[in-house]
């Protein structure tokens, strides 16, 4: 069942019960005074025909004569004059007695000075009178038939009003439901015809700041994050296979030419030596991607704890000077105001290989883009929460134009002819500091060289 016809049915259901009680309350309050107003009428009769035969001494044929007349054009109370020894002393319609007191009756009416009942559907009053200190019992019946009348057209005009405002309530539920959700309508034929190849298009968003506003929003913010990834996707599968597809063609190359006629062996060692070179690149830039898949990944999956940073340096220090004998990396440490660096001021809580990952690649880039091969890291520890880090090198430095983009994946900048590279490492690095909570930054002058600044928080 679609939510339109759901909240027309609901509204209308409710609207219905609250009739419904309103209407209950109006019929069953007019039955009470319907009823209330003819046991008043009924006590007044019987009061005026006591007067007329005790008091004005009004014979008995002539009343019953008059009611016998009455009650042929109207509904006329029946009366019927007892004395305390249940002795009939005047009956309108001896005949007829609608009432048919008995002895047990009269008690009653004596016990408790007046009583109401109904005699099938004629209403009954009995009570006591006094006339010359003596008392009587008096009951008076009639059939309310006019108000019975009202009553029941009032019920059936209910009914009627009832069905017809129900059938109305229903009817502009409907349109006030299909006007409300007509947006949703609107939202759902713009979200089915986006696609993979067009997530450009975007939900309609209204000018009123409404939950349909927000959930527009929200949905459009989605897309343009998913927009974003795919773009990137695009980009990162693009760059791959063209670093991929370079060494991979290269190393064919050079097998088809050792492979190709009689060969010397030294023309067969150069093109092992170049085939495995490539070989080399390939399994460095296999090893970046799964690094950086690995710093993509969410935070909750990583595991972190607390890490001394400078143990993390050595570490990568010495894989990296196990690998390139001839660079020189120094490490210094800048101490407190007490000349000491404790524990506590060199821990981080990250994971110790993710940040060896991105301490050997800014100390690999230093190396290779100096000419000495020589990179200088300091280690700062007086800020307050946090702790900097600081690769420097004596490099020709990094072109401005290149500095917005240095940390795009498998860019590379105007001093790619001095070193080989893929372009993984910078962006790799800005990753792992990332999820660390951390932040990067870089300062360059041509012809001077380079620092790489990292802010890390203390454990």
């Amino acid at each position: 069942m679609k939510i339109r016809t759901r909240l027309t049915i609901l509204f209308s259901l409710i609207t219905a019960a609250i009739l419904l009680a309103f209407a209950m309350v109006i019929y069953f309050s007019a039955k009470e005074n319907r009823e209330r107003e003819f046991y008043a009428l009924l006590k007044k009769e019987a009061i005026t025909k006591a007067n007329l035969f005790l008091n004005a001494e009004v014979a008995a044929p002539l009343l019953q004569n008059i009611y016998r007349n009455n009650r042929e054009i109207l509904n006329e109370v029946e009366v019927a004059i007892y004395d305390t020894a249940f002795q009939l002393l005047y009956h309108d319609a001896v005949d007829i007695d609608v009432v048919k007191e008995t002895e047990a009756m009269t008690r009653d009416i004596l016990k408790n000075g007046e009583i109401c009942f109904y005699q099938s559907n004629w209403q009954v009053v009995g009570l006591t009178y006094r006339f010359q200190n003596q008392t009587y019992v008096i009951t008076a019946a009639a059939y309310d038939a006019y108000g019975f009348k009202k009553l029941n057209s009032m019920l059936q005009n209910s009914i009627l009003v009832f069905i017809c405002a129900i059938l109305i309530i229903y009817l502009a539920g409907r349109f006030f439901t299909r006007k409300a959700l007509a947006p949703v309508r609107e939202m759902t034929d713009k979200a089915q015809r986006i696609t993979a190849t067009k997530l450009d298009l975007r939900l309609p968003v209204e000018g009123n700041k409404d939950e349909l506003s927000e959930l527009a929003n929200t949905f459009n913010q989605m897309l343009n994050r998913l927009e974003r990834s795919f773009d990137a996707q695009k980009h990162f599968v693009s760059n791959i296979s063209h670093e991929l597809r370079t060494p991979l063609a290269a190393m064919i190359a050079e097998l088809e030419l050792g492979a190709a006629g009689e060969r010397s062996l030294q023309d067969c060692q150069l093109a092992l030596q170049n085939a495995l070179s490539d070989a080399k690149k390939l399994v460095r830039l296999s090893n970046s991607l799964l690094d950086f898949a690995k710093a993509s990944y969410d935070p909750s999956e990583i595991a972190f704890k607390p890490t001394r940073i400078d143990e993390v340096l050595l570490d990568a220090r010495q894989q990296l000077q196990r690998a390139n004998a001839d660079y020189k990396i120094d490490l210094h440490f800048e101490l407190d105001a007490e000349g000491q660096a404790d524990d506590k001021q060199l821990r981080v809580q990250g994971n110790a290989y993710l940040l060896q990952v991105a301490f050997a690649n800014l100390m690999e880039n230093a190396c290779k883009f100096s000419d000495n091969h020589s990179c200088s890291v300091s280690i700062l520890v007086d800020q307050p929460g946090t702790i900097r880090l600081d690769f420097k090198d004596q490099g020709m430095g990094i072109a401005q134009d290149d500095l917005a983009q240095l940390f795009a994946p498998f860019f590379r900048g105007a001093n790619r002819q001095q070193a080989e590279g893929n372009g993984i490492g910078l962006s790799l690095t800005q990753k792992i500091v990332w999820l660390h909570q951390g932040s990067i930054a870089v300062e360059s002058v041509q012809g001077q060289g380079s620092c790489f600044s990292l802010h890390l928080p203390h454990a």
